[in-house]
């Protein structure tokens, strides 16, 4: 992913993401449907009021943490807002444990290394949106929300692997949850074909 400079304007960091990302302009927060790619496959999602009241700052957490937006990278930022708090942000809690489940597959070291960075810095998600919010520079935000890097960082407690176990069997029971009918239902289809 790209670095976003600590002197750049969130606002101007942010249009830089989105051109480098690939998304429109206005980041698609107007955009009826969110396209996700799985491989070969491309699922539509509802675009929901309540999935752009908090991407809105999810976006704004991918500048100043650095995490890509590719798997591994969403599975990070999942991890550290998981840890950090998605506060009253219902779409982000529901949509951060998928991308974790996920992440716990592909990326588990990462997943824990950006759980633990959540645990001991803040977000976003407790903030009033508006402009105001994108004025700050880069690095203003860094500082504020303690993601400066540190020499060494301070070593995982036993709190941390306990929290890192209770979300990650909540994010599995709700892939799982989620998965189940969808098996089902294939099995259905695959029974009826035989």
């Amino acid at each position: 992913m790209t670095r976003y400079d600590d002197t750049l304007t969130l606002r101007a960091a942010r249009e830089r993401y989105f051109r480098d990302n690939g998304f429109s302009p206005d980041g698609g927060y107007g955009e009826k449907w969110v396209k996700l790619q799985m491989g070969p496959v491309a699922l539509r999602l509802p675009n929901t009021p309540q999935r752009v009241r908090s991407v809105r700052y999810h976006d704004l957490h991918h500048l100043v943490t650095d995490y890509a937006t590719d798997w591994t990278g969403e599975a990070e930022i999942a991890g550290w807002e998981i840890a950090s708090g998605c506060a009253d942000h219902h779409a982000a809690w529901l949509l951060n444990l998928w991308a974790m489940a996920i992440g716990l597959v592909i990326a588990p070291v990462a997943v824990w290394r950006a759980f633990l960075r959540g645990r001991r810095s803040r977000n976003l998600y407790r903030e009033p949106w508006g402009d105001a919010l994108l004025e700050p520079r880069v690095g203003e935000l860094r500082e504020r929300l303690g993601l400066r890097a540190e020499a060494a960082p301070e070593p995982a407690r036993l709190g941390d692997a306990a929290a890192f176990a209770g979300w990650s069997a909540t994010a599995l029971a709700l892939a799982l949850l989620t998965l189940a009918p969808l098996l089902a239902l294939a099995a259905l289809a695959v029974r009826a074909l035989a």
